[in-house]
Order: structure tokens, then sequence, then C-alpha cells
């Protein structure tokens, strides 16, 4: 596919996700990356709040934005939600967060990410955007209709709290399956800007085991059916961003959201070449 270097925007500005970060690790991230780059911090049961903290408060103290993911179905209790918020605001100065489900049954009281959108007070804790999950291909375990509802119910919840709301998609291989649930979302008056999940450059053998991990599994198969050439050494989502700038005009706000992946500064590194080329080339 050839695209007008004209045209070439979408990588220009990026996020990147990452999971349980070492200090050192945020420290290349922030010498790679644009100062203000959305730092995802993963919500996994087996770090410490002190842990989750010092995570954000380190990206914050080199630049980064920190942006922290909130587990619906994993917290306790209404109270420690407002105390890990009052912690990350007053150390941290966090000021956006990702609030997802979480794939197990509750532990407390909020049942879905809707729940904490509606009761968290989240404004009260110095908030000021959240991003919610989308699902380019599905979920495995909500019907599409479903998926849809749930969506267009997050987005007036927060909106009605005066929250700034981003969409965050799940990671897809697939640029034909992005750019159509990206037109079809359009198509029903979704506005917002979508981050768009994509895998950072990573080898094939770490991508077929993240990829059934996460339920990806159509994208997965044009992966392999398209990508003979590329099992040896790495892969990126170069076509992506690719089939994205070619269709700026349909798909509306959206940039790359790059998961990591256990290679966290080769990824930041990338996103930031992806960006330097694209402001050279306009």
């Amino acid at each position: 596919m050839h695209m007008k270097a004209a045209s070439a925007t979408v990588a220009r500005r990026f996020s990147i996700e990452t999971t349980r970060p070492k200090p050192a690790e945020i420290d290349a991230v922030a010498a790679a990356v644009p100062k203000g780059t959305e730092f995802y911090i993963t919500a996994v049961p087996t770090q410490t709040e002190d842990e989750l903290v010092a995570a954000a408060a380190h990206a914050r103290s080199k630049g980064l934005e920190p942006v922290v993911h909130v587990a619906a179905r994993r917290l306790p209790s209404v109270a420690m939600l407002q105390e890990r918020l009052a912690r990350l605001h007053a150390e941290a100065d966090v000021r956006r967060l990702l609030v997802i489900g979480g794939d197990i049954d509750p532990v407390g009281p909020f049942a879905d990410a809707l729940a904490v959108i509606q009761k968290g007070k989240l404004r009260d804790a110095g908030i000021e955007k959240i991003g919610i999950a989308a699902y380019p291909e599905g979920h495995p375990a909500i019907p599409a209709d479903r998926l849809a509802a749930s969506l267009d119910e997050k987005i007036a919840a927060a909106v009605a709290q005066g929250l700034e709301v981003r969409l965050v998609s799940q990671f897809s291989f697939s640029p034909d399956d992005i750019v159509a649930w990206l037109k079809k979302l359009r198509a029903t008056g979704i506005t917002q800007p979508v981050s768009v999940g994509m895998v950072g450059p990573t080898s094939v053998p770490a991508l077929l085991r993240f990829a059934k991990r996460c339920g990806v599994g159509t994208s997965l198969k044009g992966l392999m059916s398209g990508a003979a050439s590329a099992l040896i050494g790495n892969v990126g989502p170069d076509r992506i961003i690719e089939a994205l700038n070619a269709e700026q005009a349909t798909v509306g706000d959206v940039q790359p959201h790059y998961f990591t992946f256990g290679n966290l500064v080769a990824t930041a590194e990338y996103g930031s070449a992806m960006a330097g080329k694209e402001i050279a080339a306009a």
C-alpha cells in the first residue's frame, strides 16, 4: 500500500502499556519518547499498592503521563478504590485511568467498569480523563449487541460526570478488521478518540503466545497466512499504521496504543521512530 507522505499522521502521537515496569525501564522509556507520552500501567493481582504508586510517581517524575488501570471486579470495596486514587493523585498526580471490568467474578461491590464510572467518584479524586476498553474482534464472553450497548452506556456515564473519554482497544493483527470496526463505530455516532491496540515489535512465537491468551484468534490466523516471510526475526504494526493513515478521513481521531509484552524499551523506541518518520515526511 502506498500513501502520500502528507497524510501520514496517525503515529505522531502514541501510548505505551506495560506491566510492573522497573525504574530503569521507565528511565529508558522517558529518554526515548516525547514528553507527556501516556504510559499505561496494568493492574495485576501480584502488584502491591506501594509498587503501583511508585511506578506511577516515577513515570510522572520523568515527564511521562501515567495512566493507571483499574479493574472493577478486583476491587474489594469502595473505600479501597478511594484510598488508591487518593494516593495516586497525591503522590503521582495521576489524572487519567483506564477502567476495565477484569475477567473474574467480582470480589467487591463493583460488577463491571460501568459501576466504577457511575459510583467511583472519579472526578472527586482528581481524575479528568478515562479510557474505556473496546474490542475490534469482539469479546469471547460478551455478545456483540451487549458489547455495543455497554460501550454506549459507559461513554454516556463518563461524559455526564464531566470526564473526557478515550476508547482503548484490544490489540488486533488485522488492518482490515480494525478499519472496518472503526468505520462502524463512527457510523453509530461515537466520536471519541481511539487508541488502537497494536503489539510492538516482538518475535512471532511471542505473538502467537500472547494472541492465544488474549482471545484474538481471528486476526492471528490472518497474521499467519499473510506473514510467512516475517516468521524469522521480529514483526511490527507497520501495516496497521499504513491502513489507518490511508483511511484517516473515515476512521477519525486515532493513534497507536502499543502493547509491549516484555519489550518495553524497544517498543518505546519503535513508537518514537514511527512518529519521527511521519513528522519528517510531512
